[in-house]
Protein backbone atom coordinates (compact mmCIF):
# COMPACT_ATOMS: atom_id res chain seq x y z
CA UNK A 1 0.00 0.00 0.00
CA UNK A 2 1.52 3.29 -1.14
CA UNK A 3 4.82 1.42 -1.65
CA UNK A 4 5.07 0.78 2.09
CA UNK A 5 3.83 -2.78 2.30
CA UNK A 6 5.07 -5.31 -0.24
CA UNK A 7 3.26 -8.65 -0.62
CA UNK A 8 5.51 -11.63 0.01
CA UNK A 9 5.13 -14.69 -2.17
CA UNK A 10 4.95 -17.88 -0.14
CA UNK A 11 7.19 -20.76 -1.13
CA UNK A 12 4.58 -23.22 0.10
CA UNK A 13 1.79 -24.59 -2.05
CA UNK A 14 -1.86 -23.90 -1.29
CA UNK A 15 -2.27 -27.50 -0.17
CA UNK A 16 0.71 -27.26 2.20
CA UNK A 17 -0.61 -24.07 3.78
CA UNK A 18 -4.08 -25.56 4.14
CA UNK A 19 -2.82 -28.68 5.90
CA UNK A 20 -0.52 -26.64 8.13
CA UNK A 21 -3.38 -24.41 9.24
CA UNK A 22 -5.68 -27.38 9.89
CA UNK A 23 -2.96 -29.02 11.99
CA UNK A 24 -2.50 -25.89 14.11
CA UNK A 25 -6.26 -25.59 14.66
CA UNK A 26 -6.51 -29.22 15.74
CA UNK A 27 -3.44 -29.14 18.01
CA UNK A 28 -4.69 -26.02 19.81
CA UNK A 29 -8.34 -27.07 20.07
CA UNK A 30 -9.46 -23.90 18.30
CA UNK A 31 -13.23 -23.42 18.47
CA UNK A 32 -13.74 -19.99 16.88
CA UNK A 33 -11.84 -18.11 14.17
CA UNK A 34 -12.24 -14.32 13.96
CA UNK A 35 -11.35 -12.55 10.71
CA UNK A 36 -10.00 -9.00 10.79
CA UNK A 37 -8.29 -9.29 7.41
CA UNK A 38 -7.80 -6.09 5.38
CA UNK A 39 -10.86 -4.81 3.52
CA UNK A 40 -10.95 -6.34 0.05
CA UNK A 41 -9.41 -9.69 1.04
CA UNK A 42 -12.18 -11.69 -0.59
CA UNK A 43 -10.21 -14.77 -1.68
CA UNK A 44 -8.40 -15.07 1.65
CA UNK A 45 -11.69 -14.72 3.52
CA UNK A 46 -13.10 -17.59 1.48
CA UNK A 47 -9.97 -19.60 2.30
CA UNK A 48 -10.58 -19.17 6.04
CA UNK A 49 -14.29 -19.85 5.68
CA UNK A 50 -13.46 -23.16 4.01
CA UNK A 51 -10.92 -23.92 6.74
CA UNK A 52 -13.70 -23.45 9.31
CA UNK A 53 -15.95 -25.81 7.37
CA UNK A 54 -13.19 -28.42 7.14
CA UNK A 55 -12.31 -28.21 10.85
CA UNK A 56 -15.78 -27.69 12.39
CA UNK A 57 -14.72 -24.27 13.67
CA UNK A 58 -17.11 -21.35 14.14
CA UNK A 59 -16.40 -18.27 12.03
CA UNK A 60 -16.83 -14.60 12.98
CA UNK A 61 -16.30 -12.46 9.89
CA UNK A 62 -15.62 -8.83 10.82
CA UNK A 63 -14.86 -7.57 7.30
CA UNK A 64 -17.06 -6.84 4.25
CA UNK A 65 -16.17 -9.94 2.26
CA UNK A 66 -19.55 -11.63 2.23
CA UNK A 67 -19.73 -15.08 3.83
CA UNK A 68 -22.54 -15.19 6.41
CA UNK A 69 -24.66 -12.99 4.14
CA UNK A 70 -23.89 -14.98 0.99
CA UNK A 71 -26.53 -17.65 0.36
CA UNK A 72 -24.01 -20.13 -1.04
CA UNK A 73 -21.68 -19.91 1.96
CA UNK A 74 -24.56 -19.67 4.42
CA UNK A 75 -25.91 -22.96 3.06
CA UNK A 76 -22.50 -24.63 3.47
CA UNK A 77 -22.29 -23.62 7.14
CA UNK A 78 -25.89 -24.68 7.71
CA UNK A 79 -25.35 -28.09 6.11
CA UNK A 80 -22.30 -28.74 8.33
CA UNK A 81 -24.06 -27.26 11.38
CA UNK A 82 -21.23 -24.79 12.04
CA UNK A 83 -22.03 -21.28 13.38
CA UNK A 84 -21.08 -18.24 11.30
CA UNK A 85 -21.59 -14.60 12.33
CA UNK A 86 -21.08 -11.75 9.85
CA UNK A 87 -20.45 -9.74 7.83
CA UNK A 88 -18.60 -6.45 8.49
CA UNK A 89 -18.61 -5.50 12.15
CA UNK A 90 -20.47 -2.46 13.46
CA UNK A 91 -18.67 -0.24 15.94
CA UNK A 92 -19.97 -0.04 19.50
CA UNK A 93 -20.80 3.63 18.84
CA UNK A 94 -19.60 3.70 15.25
CA UNK A 95 -20.28 5.79 12.18
CA UNK A 96 -22.77 3.43 10.59
CA UNK A 97 -24.73 2.56 13.74
CA UNK A 98 -25.15 6.29 14.49
CA UNK A 99 -26.09 7.06 10.87
CA UNK A 100 -28.65 4.27 10.52
CA UNK A 101 -30.19 5.06 13.93
CA UNK A 102 -30.71 8.72 13.07
CA UNK A 103 -31.93 7.86 9.57
CA UNK A 104 -34.50 5.46 11.05
CA UNK A 105 -35.53 8.09 13.59
CA UNK A 106 -36.20 10.61 10.81
CA UNK A 107 -38.08 8.01 8.78
CA UNK A 108 -40.12 6.77 11.76
CA UNK A 109 -41.07 10.35 12.69
CA UNK A 110 -42.70 10.80 9.30
CA UNK A 111 -40.15 12.99 7.54
CA UNK A 112 -38.97 12.36 4.01
CA UNK A 113 -35.21 11.93 3.73
CA UNK A 114 -34.05 13.25 0.37
CA UNK A 115 -30.29 12.78 0.56
CA UNK A 116 -27.60 11.80 3.02
CA UNK A 117 -23.88 11.24 3.25
CA UNK A 118 -21.38 9.77 5.69
CA UNK A 119 -17.67 10.51 5.34
CA UNK A 120 -15.02 8.70 7.40
CA UNK A 121 -11.33 9.49 7.82
CA UNK A 122 -8.67 7.88 9.98
CA UNK A 123 -4.96 7.30 10.35
CA UNK A 124 -4.54 3.58 10.99
CA UNK A 125 -3.59 0.80 8.57
CA UNK A 126 -7.26 0.06 7.88
CA UNK A 127 -7.69 3.49 6.30
CA UNK A 128 -4.30 3.24 4.59
CA UNK A 129 -5.38 -0.05 3.02
CA UNK A 130 -8.64 1.50 1.85
CA UNK A 131 -6.83 4.08 -0.26
CA UNK A 132 -6.83 1.32 -2.86
CA UNK A 133 -10.21 2.04 -4.41
CA UNK A 134 -10.63 -1.42 -5.92
CA UNK A 135 -10.79 -2.83 -2.38
CA UNK A 136 -13.80 -0.70 -1.44
CA UNK A 137 -16.66 -2.10 -3.52
CA UNK A 138 -17.99 -4.48 -0.86
CA UNK A 139 -17.30 -1.97 1.94
CA UNK A 140 -19.48 0.67 0.30
CA UNK A 141 -22.21 -1.90 -0.38
CA UNK A 142 -22.14 -3.02 3.25
CA UNK A 143 -22.26 0.45 4.80
CA UNK A 144 -24.80 1.84 2.32
CA UNK A 145 -27.17 -1.11 2.65
CA UNK A 146 -26.96 -0.88 6.45
CA UNK A 147 -28.41 2.64 6.25
CA UNK A 148 -30.82 2.01 3.36
CA UNK A 149 -32.35 -0.96 5.18
CA UNK A 150 -33.68 1.35 7.91
CA UNK A 151 -35.57 3.68 5.55
CA UNK A 152 -39.23 3.27 4.59
CA UNK A 153 -38.33 4.52 1.10
CA UNK A 154 -34.94 3.65 -0.36
CA UNK A 155 -32.90 6.56 -1.66
CA UNK A 156 -31.67 6.65 -5.24
CA UNK A 157 -28.03 5.65 -5.53
CA UNK A 158 -26.97 9.19 -6.40
CA UNK A 159 -28.68 10.60 -3.28
CA UNK A 160 -26.72 8.57 -0.71
CA UNK A 161 -23.00 8.27 -0.08
CA UNK A 162 -21.65 6.15 2.74
CA UNK A 163 -18.02 5.14 2.82
CA UNK A 164 -14.40 5.63 3.81
CA UNK A 165 -12.97 8.81 2.34
CA UNK A 166 -9.32 9.32 3.19
CA UNK A 167 -6.23 8.40 5.19
CA UNK A 168 -4.80 11.12 7.45
CA UNK A 169 -1.61 9.74 9.07
CA UNK A 170 -1.46 11.99 12.14
CA UNK A 171 -4.91 10.83 13.27
CA UNK A 172 -3.43 7.44 14.16
CA UNK A 173 -6.17 5.22 15.52
CA UNK A 174 -8.64 8.08 15.83
CA UNK A 175 -11.57 7.84 13.43
CA UNK A 176 -13.64 10.87 12.48
CA UNK A 177 -17.11 10.66 10.94
CA UNK A 178 -19.03 13.50 9.34
CA UNK A 179 -22.68 12.81 8.56
CA UNK A 180 -25.47 14.88 7.04
CA UNK A 181 -29.15 14.16 6.44
CA UNK A 182 -31.35 16.45 4.35
CA UNK A 183 -35.09 16.08 4.01
CA UNK A 184 -38.56 17.58 4.35
CA UNK A 185 -40.98 17.51 7.25
CA UNK A 186 -44.56 18.70 7.81
CA UNK A 187 -45.86 21.16 5.19
CA UNK A 188 -42.91 20.32 2.93
CA UNK A 189 -40.55 22.40 5.09
CA UNK A 190 -36.87 21.49 4.59
CA UNK A 191 -34.63 20.38 7.45
CA UNK A 192 -31.10 19.04 7.81
CA UNK A 193 -28.83 17.69 10.51
CA UNK A 194 -25.09 17.23 10.77
CA UNK A 195 -23.12 15.01 13.14
CA UNK A 196 -19.40 14.83 13.89
CA UNK A 197 -18.24 11.68 15.69
CA UNK A 198 -14.74 11.00 17.04
CA UNK A 199 -13.88 7.53 18.34
CA UNK A 200 -10.97 5.19 19.02
CA UNK A 201 -11.27 2.72 16.17
CA UNK A 202 -9.80 -0.27 18.05
CA UNK A 203 -11.93 0.01 21.18
CA UNK A 204 -15.02 0.74 19.12
CA UNK A 205 -14.64 -2.59 17.32
CA UNK A 206 -13.39 -4.62 20.29
CA UNK A 207 -16.51 -3.84 22.32
CA UNK A 208 -18.61 -5.60 19.69
CA UNK A 209 -16.40 -8.51 18.62
CA UNK A 210 -16.21 -9.77 22.21
CA UNK A 211 -19.99 -10.26 22.12
CA UNK A 212 -19.77 -11.92 18.70
CA UNK A 213 -17.30 -14.43 20.14
CA UNK A 214 -19.56 -15.11 23.13
CA UNK A 215 -22.58 -15.65 20.88
CA UNK A 216 -20.60 -17.94 18.58
CA UNK A 217 -19.60 -20.00 21.63
CA UNK A 218 -23.22 -20.23 22.78
CA UNK A 219 -24.20 -21.48 19.33
CA UNK A 220 -21.40 -24.07 19.40
CA UNK A 221 -22.39 -25.33 22.83
CA UNK A 222 -26.03 -25.67 21.75
CA UNK A 223 -25.23 -27.34 18.45
CA UNK A 224 -26.71 -24.48 16.41
CA UNK A 225 -25.19 -24.01 12.96
CA UNK A 226 -25.44 -21.78 9.93
CA UNK A 227 -25.74 -17.99 10.07
CA UNK A 228 -26.67 -16.85 13.58
CA UNK A 229 -29.24 -14.32 12.41
CA UNK A 230 -29.85 -12.34 15.64
CA UNK A 231 -26.13 -11.93 16.33
CA UNK A 232 -25.35 -11.00 12.74
CA UNK A 233 -28.18 -8.47 12.53
CA UNK A 234 -27.24 -6.82 15.83
CA UNK A 235 -23.45 -6.82 15.54
CA UNK A 236 -22.77 -6.66 11.79
CA UNK A 237 -23.50 -4.18 9.00
CA UNK A 238 -24.30 -6.74 6.30
CA UNK A 239 -26.16 -9.74 7.79
CA UNK A 240 -28.13 -12.28 5.82
CA UNK A 241 -31.30 -10.65 7.18
CA UNK A 242 -31.45 -6.93 8.00
CA UNK A 243 -33.66 -5.73 10.85
CA UNK A 244 -33.92 -2.74 13.16
CA UNK A 245 -31.33 -2.55 15.92
CA UNK A 246 -34.07 -2.66 18.55
CA UNK A 247 -35.49 -5.88 17.08
CA UNK A 248 -32.01 -7.38 16.63
CA UNK A 249 -31.13 -6.66 20.27
CA UNK A 250 -34.35 -8.29 21.47
CA UNK A 251 -33.74 -11.35 19.29
CA UNK A 252 -30.15 -11.57 20.56
CA UNK A 253 -31.34 -11.55 24.16
CA UNK A 254 -33.86 -14.29 23.36
CA UNK A 255 -31.10 -16.31 21.70
CA UNK A 256 -28.90 -16.01 24.78
CA UNK A 257 -31.82 -17.08 26.98
CA UNK A 258 -32.47 -20.05 24.70
CA UNK A 259 -35.95 -18.94 23.67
Amino acid sequence: VENRIKPLESKKTHEQITEEVKKIIKENNVEIIVSYLPVGSDKVTEFWAQICLDTNTAFVNCIPSFIASDEKWAKKFKEKNIPVIGDDIKGQVGATIVHRTLAKLCSDRGTKIEKTYQINVGGNTDFLNMKEQDRLASKRISKTESVQSQLKERLADDQIYVGPSDFIPFLGNTKLMFMRIEGRQWANIPYNMEVRLEVDDKANSAGIVIDAIRLAKIALDRGVGGPIIPASAYLMKHPLEQMSDVQAKQDCEKFVEGK
